[in-house]
């Protein structure tokens, strides 16, 4: 039989029954005191070592990394905060770690050290529990869409479209870079690549999505997606996982509410599944505020702030009420945002998203109604000429967690939008097509995961919620 997991034995009755239990050495104190811990819990177990029943030799090998197996009773504990130990009969090291060259200390170590050693930074409290959590809400976004009769679609990788129009796309191919296989004109000939035309990683199944929404009515994808944004920030991956609902006859409004009800979904789940992990991550978090100046602190705490997303209604304005708000703010009078907002037509910053919700509103924010020129060209066209009917969530901390629109179904708009973009029409003569048979209204969103695993768990860079980050110049591990 397998071994328990520490995380089933810190709930069990001890009656002195035999149990054995493998893990990673975090202390060993006083020869006496073994704190392990297998990963399946925040919290560690005690193993108890008899002086003078092990040999020196072994109990040498016992260090903080080490892997071990040990057999014995478990028994009431009498130390504090824990309610089992056992009692160590049998001890075999499974792994050797040598304490000397070991680069996870039993001390705090910087985020930014972490990062250099990747392989290894799961093994500490705070990326142990930052990863359980993001399990838990991958498992939590399966369940929601499952629970409401949404399909499950793999959208692919790799693609031939670009469906947010930026052209930050890391291509594929396989032809030899150095001697490319050339036009008579001079560019690259990639009717002689892999694919027989230009490819690159998807920066969203968006696109394919929507075709199975007009066949299977609600469907979702939840995968890896790539944009090549020379963007070194806190805020930015090149390598970022999504999820995209796209909906046959939502429209606006049916939309934002669905975007509303799962992310209060989210975090409700985080709440009831993930507490012990977010206790630790929401004092980690109130020693990081309580290190900043006074005027930039949160005013809530991590675990408050997931019980105020799902307590209180969003706040729900056209991106046109935004403007007011924002021209007339006591920040944008007084040039303290780096981009000042003049004029309707303005691109919002992270700045002003977070201006509306943690300081105007002090709630999340649902914004609609965005100006066409600065939309993507799929987006259905408003009546009034010149907005879209687009919609972003915005929460504290971050700003923009989820972007989405009703989709614009009718053929000549978007064939319309398509031309004055300069967007080649082979490339999407399929999407197109979508709106020749059957078309019907739909809507969509996208939900960075990393954005959501930064605010469930309080984590202020986006590499710190990712096994292994990708970002400009940092492709390791």
């Amino acid at each position: 039989m397998r071994s328990p997991k520490i995380k089933d034995l810190l709930k069990t009755s001890p009656t002195g029954q035999t149990v054995t239990v493998q893990g990673w050495v975090r202390t060993f104190r006083n020869n006496q005191f073994i704190s392990l811990n297998d990963g399946s819990t925040i919290n560690n177990l005690q193993a108890v070592v008899e002086l003078g029943k092990f040999e020196d030799a072994l109990l040498k090998r016992i260090t903080t990394g080490a892997c071990i197996s040990a057999t014995g009773e478990l028994i009431p504990s009498p130390a504090k905060g824990q309610t089992v130990e056992i009692k160590v009969n049998s001890l075999e090291i499974l792994g050797d770690s040598d304490a000397e060259v070991y680069p996870l200390q039993p001390k705090k170590h910087s985020l930014e050290f972490l990062r250099e050693i990747a392989h290894l930074r799961v093994r500490t409290n705070t990326f142990g529990a930052v990863f359980r959590v993001r399990h838990a809400m991958a498992f939590a976004v399966h369940k929601f869409f499952n629970d409401r009769g949404f399909f499950y679609i793999h959208t692919p990788i790799i693609t031939g479209s670009d469906a947010e129009g930026a052209g930050d796309m890391f291509r594929v191919t396989t032809l030899d870079m150095n001697k490319p296989p050339r036009t008579e004109d001079g560019h690259i000939n990639y009717k002689e690549d892999f694919f027989g035309r230009e490819a690159n990683l998807t920066v969203s199944g968006q696109l394919e999505g929507e075709t199975f929404a007009m066949s299977l009515g609600e469907i979702y994808t939840f995968g890896p997606t790539f944009r090549a944004e020379n963007s070194n920030t806190s805020r930015h991956l090149a390598e970022f996982w999504m999820i995209e609902p796209e909906m046959a006859f939502y429209d606006i409004q049916d939309n934002m509410q669905l975007a509303e009800d799962f992310i209060k979904y989210l975090c409700q789940y985080a709440l009831d599944n993930c507490q012990e992990d977010l206790d630790f991550l929401d004092k980690r978090a109130k020693e990081e505020e309580a290190a900043k100046p006074q005027d930039q602190r949160s005013e809530l705490g991590l675990i408050d702030r997931l019980k105020f997303v799902c307590e209180n209604d969003f706040q729900r304005l056209s991106y046109t009420e935004a403007i007011e708000i924002l021209k007339n703010s006591a920040p944008n009078k007084k040039k303290k945002f780096q981009f000042v907002v003049e004029e309707w037509g303005t691109d919002l910053q992270s700045e002003h998203e977070r201006f509306l919700v943690e300081k105007h509103f002090k709630k999340p924010v649902i914004l609609y109604n965005y100006p066409a020129a600065i939309k993507s060209f799929y987006m259905r066209q408003n009546e009034d000429g010149k907005t879209v009917a687009a919609m972003d969530v915005l929460f504290p901390g971050i700003g923009e967690i989820i972007g989405g629109s009703q989709r614009e179904e009718r053929y000549e708009n978007i064939l319309k939008r398509v031309r004055e973009l300069n967007i080649a029409e082979e490339t999407v003569w399929w999407y197109l097509e979508l709106r020749k048979f059957g078309s019907a209204p739909h809507s969509g969103f996208g939900l960075g995961f990393e954005r959501l695993i930064q605010f469930v768990t309080g984590m202020t860079n986006i590499r710190d919620v990712i096994a292994y980050p990708r970002y400009p110049g940092s492709a390791e591990f």
